[in-house]
């Protein structure tokens, strides 16, 4: 029998990890603004996201495995926050179906539901926030 109460429990943390995700990553936008490598934004959101005691992994390796043979890492996720959550991080002047296709199979790979593709290379950040379930 499904504990409704657990559910509701689990979708409400997953939703204050997002909440928690995207306000660390405005806040980062904020005092960073635009025009910065990728990577620069990487540290700082990781740090950010440390700060707010969140568990936070940088460039996680995401191994490709095809009929139970491992071909090596396949991909290395920007960030994987409480290992619920996958943010990819990007600034560039448009989130191109390539970037969805890959978030996509990071999220098959790492078996997590959720994910953000975050472009920090626009006006306003909100505008460059991507979501992205499997």
């Amino acid at each position: 029998m499904i504990n409704h109460g657990e559910h509701g429990e689990t979708q409400k943390a997953e939703e204050l990890l997002i909440d928690r995700g995207l306000s660390c990553a405005a806040q980062v936008y904020r005092l960073l603004g635009l025009g910065l490598l990728e990577s620069v934004y990487e540290v700082a959101l990781a740090y950010k996201l440390g700060k707010a005691r969140v568990l936070v992994k940088r460039q996680v390796e995401a191994p490709v495995i095809y009929e139970s043979i491992h071909l090596g890492v396949g991909f290395r996720a920007d960030l994987v926050v409480e290992w619920a959550l996958l943010l990819e991080l990007k600034a560039v002047e448009a989130i191109k179906p390539i970037y969805l296709a890959q978030i996509i199979s990071y999220l098959k790979l790492m078996e997590i539901k959720r994910g953000y593709i975050l472009n920090f290379n626009t006006r306003l950040l909100k505008e460059g926030i991507k979501r992205v379930s499997i």
